[in-house]
């Protein structure tokens, strides 16, 4: 069992971790979490201020840096643009050509076997193509 050993005031105030409120601190932190993580034979206390710093950093990014959901259509899309590809291309991940065109056009909603060939094609988490639920 850990105790704390001092007044967390008097632990900030004499320069331990905090919260990360602007990119200046996010670029020092991160720096520091690097360093520590370069280090050969870390010992317990590096290791628990990696996961501090760590937590720290990822609070910061996920509150000013978080990438906005997008809905499986979108997201198919996206990638079909950005891949040089056309519905065709989906015709063994859909069945048909018309299966393609009715999702594409929000007419259908994917279906389970759906989700695993695109998330299998695409080599993407298969949480990206289903719908979420506000």
């Amino acid at each position: 069992m850990t105790t704390l050993l001092a007044d967390p005031t008097e632990m900030i105030e004499k320069g331990a971790p905090h919260i990360i409120h602007n990119d200046e601190e996010l670029e020092a932190y991160t720096d520091a979490l690097f360093d520590l993580t370069a280090l050969d034979n870390i010992t317990p206390a590096q290791s628990e201020a990696i996961e501090l710093l760590t937590l720290l950093i990822e609070r910061y990014e996920q509150e000013h840096y978080s990438i906005p959901a997008a809905n499986p259509t979108s997201v198919v899309k996206y990638l079909l643009q950005s891949q040089g590809l056309n519905q065709r291309d989906l015709i063994t991940e859909f069945g048909t050509e018309s299966a393609v065109s009715m999702f594409l056009s929000g007419q259908r909603k994917l279906n389970l076997e759906q989700v695993k060939k695109l998330s299998s094609r695409f080599r993407l988490p298969a949480d990206v193509f289903i719908e979420k639920v506000a």
